[in-house]
């Protein structure tokens, strides 16, 4: 069966809610553009927020081989996935690895990912938590911001269709078979380098500054808000504070190894 890698900009889900644009949507008509026999299916692709590849077969055997390739990875600790990120701030090391326990936490109306430090064997068991691990590397730096290599190693589900957690089965952003288990893994991980993604409105709240030393405040005592840039990378960036709500993540799934 075809193979098709496409580039999908940041904004668009792979599974929306009723009435809305996303890429299942938009596979019937890919399909008949591309002249194909068979149905499209997603093998890989980056959540909602995020921009990059996205990996598609006409083959359910492709795509189950495809799928049980990258479980088989991960488990060989191997790092197929790949993404790139401009962060706001740079990293104290260059590169280096994240490990932390994640588990989803209601705070208000909302669902959110917190990090645990030292999850407790029970937790892990019951699936309550999961470790998850991330492996960075500075790529470049200026100007107070970086460009990261970015490769989780852990956190994917299985290649059975099934989340393996799941805040609300009507959220777009619920993680399916060919995402993290964590969707916001790798933003939750940047904070924890007090180096939030730049355009990252849900999480960068956690990291506070004091005289431009930046450093963590805990998930409770924070709220989702445009992320605060300084005056200075506004210019650069030639945003207005008005025009900064609507800048997307700059989180990109740059590269897939495939077998």
């Amino acid at each position: 069966g075809a193979l098709l890698a496409l580039n999908k900009p940041p904004g668009l889900p792979i599974l929306g809610i009723s009435g809305e644009l996303s890429l299942s949507v938009l596979l019937p008509s890919l399909k008949r553009r591309l002249g194909l026999g068979a149905e499209l299916h997603v093998v890989k692709a980056p959540t909602r927020e995020c921009s990059g590849l996205i990996l598609l077969s006409s083959c359910h055997r492709t795509t189950e081989q495809l799928q049980q390739f990258f479980t088989d990875a991960r488990r060989r600790g191997q790092y197929p996935v790949t993404y790139h990120a401009v962060t706001v701030g740079v990293p104290a090391e260059a590169e280096g690895e994240i490990r932390t326990g994640l588990r989803w936490q209601q705070q208000g109306d909302a669902v959110t990912v917190v990090p645990v430090s030292v999850p407790g064997p029970r937790s892990l068991a019951k699936k309550e938590v999961k470790s998850t691990l991330t492996r960075y590397r500075v790529l470049g730096a200026a100007s107070g911001c970086a460009l990261l290599q970015l490769q989780p190693k852990t956190g994917e589900c299985p290649p059975k269709y099934l989340p393996i957690f799941c805040p609300s089965p009507a959220q777009s952003h619920c993680p399916t078979h060919f995402s993290l288990a964590f969707p916001e893994q790798l933003l939750v991980h940047l904070t924890l380098l007090l180096c939030p993604a730049l355009g990252d409105h849900q999480y960068s709240s956690r990291v506070g500054r004091v005289l431009g030393v930046p450093f963590l405040l805990p998930p409770e005592a924070t709220r989702t808000r445009t992320q605060v840039l300084d005056e200075e990378l506004l210019g650069r960036l030639g945003l207005s504070p008005w025009q900064l709500r609507h800048l997307p993540v700059h989180l990109h799934l740059q590269q897939l190894v495939l077998p």
